[in-house]
């Protein structure tokens, strides 16, 4: 950490000179807007949307954004929104990205702006939740975009504004077989990259268990890849009295979810990194003495390597094959890949630490020793540009980091002292991008880049 500390100093004292001469506007914008970023944090916090039905989410970023005088450009991925802000300087095209959804499930805060919103998802009514902080990744762009219009005339290059949908799943589609449909991956087939197209992007994600205020990062992998599984097993109903006269699937799925843990102690090079495949759901038979007909499973594969996140998707498939053949039951496995692992340029990263140096200062910055469990559909980004994901801590001062409840929970809360921290993070990414850009561009193009 000393070492980390001392080369993060030297790097700073070559970057002074353009940091100074706006670190104090900066800062007093973000705190100027704060009251209207927690205005608007709560009222999307208060009607939150889930993936791919964000109508009024959409309607409320389409309004901020032409108030602040941004040319807004829908039709993306159903109700995504691109945002476009010309600076007064010639410079390169950078992205800013923020997800939009909620989560289908019932919030127990306690808030004074807590969810009571219901919705469909999947067919089913489902109390809705931002239980993510998306609400807080929505209402701390706008607030950054807000800042940026009204200083156009010192940005060099042009901004370009994602604000993304469904980054959780759509809750109207079959996410097995229409995941591509959804999420980042739809915004870029739409073209949402096209016009213009950017050259660098970058992402900001609050978490719960980090301090509020402070900014977490690495270089290279910082999330998981994920991929979801579904498996069904087909056997012979009869009489739980008599299996000897049916085929029991039941039994096969026990061996099934046994055996694929050994795809991880026994299959995968764990000297390269980890992997994880878990069954979260299954669901078989009507009575306990009537062995089924079929048992359907679901779960996720989750890993911080492409060679080895490959090799799960390989070799799962033949595994569940061989065991419904050992125990005569037919089988049928759907993998339907959602996110692949989420990698920082390390070029970008070591280029823009003093840029969240700037925000934060020294004390509050923090390198990861290693990357997190969770998933994000911002990898997709990261495969057409030099990506930057970090974290800004969501949990106050006044609650004991390891007792938060974290991201995805019904408990789950963003602080708001910890917002004007991720406006002034977005800010000044588009503000300092530009002295580095030529070294990171080269750096890319030459695939001279600490590879994930």
């Amino acid at each position: 950490m000393k070492q980390f500390k001392k080369a993060l100093l030297c790097t700073l004292s070559l970057f002074t000179v353009c940091t100074a001469s706006y670190a104090d506007w900066v800062k007093q914008s973000a705190q100027q807007v704060e009251p209207k970023t927690i205005q608007l944090r709560h009222q999307i916090h208060q009607h939150p949307e889930l993936g791919n039905m964000e109508f009024q989410t959409s309607k409320l970023v389409q309004s901020e954004l032409k108030s602040y005088g941004i040319e807004v450009k829908t039709g993306y991925a159903k109700t995504g929104v691109v945002g476009i802000l010309k600076g007064a300087k010639p410079g390169p095209v950078m992205a800013l990205r923020a997800d939009m959804d909620a989560l289908p499930m019932q919030e127990q805060t306690g808030l004074p702006f807590a969810s009571q919103t219901k919705a469909i998802y999947q067919g089913k009514e489902s109390y809705v939740m931002h239980a993510c902080g998306h609400d807080a990744h929505t209402a701390m762009l706008l607030s950054a975009a807000k800042i940026l219009a009204q200083h156009k005339d010192k940005i060099a290059g042009t901004v370009v504004f994602l604000f993304q949908p469904a980054e959780e799943g759509g809750a109207d589609i079959d996410n097995f077989t229409q995941g591509d449909q959804i999420g980042s991956r739809k915004m870029i087939a739409d073209g949402a990259l096209n016009q213009p197209k950017p050259e660098v992007i970058f992402g900001l994600h609050v978490i719960a268990g980090m301090k509020s205020g402070e900014l977490y990062y690495k270089d290279g992998v910082i999330l998981n890849s994920a991929d979801q599984l579904r498996i069904r097993v087909t056997g012979q109903a009869v009489h739980g009295s008599t299996p000897w006269y049916g085929r029991d699937p039941v039994v096969a799925s026990a061996e099934i979810i046994n055996n694929l843990q050994t795809l991880i102690s026994r299959r995968t090079d764990l000297s390269k990194g980890m992997g994880v495949v878990s069954i979260g759901n299954i669901q078989a038979g009507t009575a306990g003495n009537i062995i089924p007909e079929q048992v359907a499973m679901v779960g996720t594969i989750r890993s911080n390597h492409e060679d080895i996140r490959q090799t799960i998707l390989k070799d799962l498939p033949v595994m569940v094959e061989h065991i419904g053949l050992a125990n005569d039951v037919k089988t049928h496995v759907d993998i339907a890949q959602y996110a692949p692992v989420t990698s920082n340029n390390k070029i970008l990263t070591e280029s823009m630490l003093p840029t969240l140096n700037a925000v934060v200062g020294v004390q509050k910055l923090h390198r990861l020793d290693t990357n997190a469990s969770a998933s994000e559909d911002f990898s997709y980004y990261g495969q057409y540009m030099p990506s930057l994901f970090v974290f800004l801590g969501a949990t106050p001062s006044t609650v004991e980091l390891n007792k938060a409840a974290p991201n995805h929970n019904p408990n789950f809360i963003v602080d708001d002292a910890t917002l004007k921290t991720g406006v002034e993070t977005h800010v000044r990414f588009v503000l300092d991008y530009p002295n580095v850009a030529q070294k990171v561009q080269d750096a890319w193009l030459n695939k001279d880049q600490n590879p994930s």
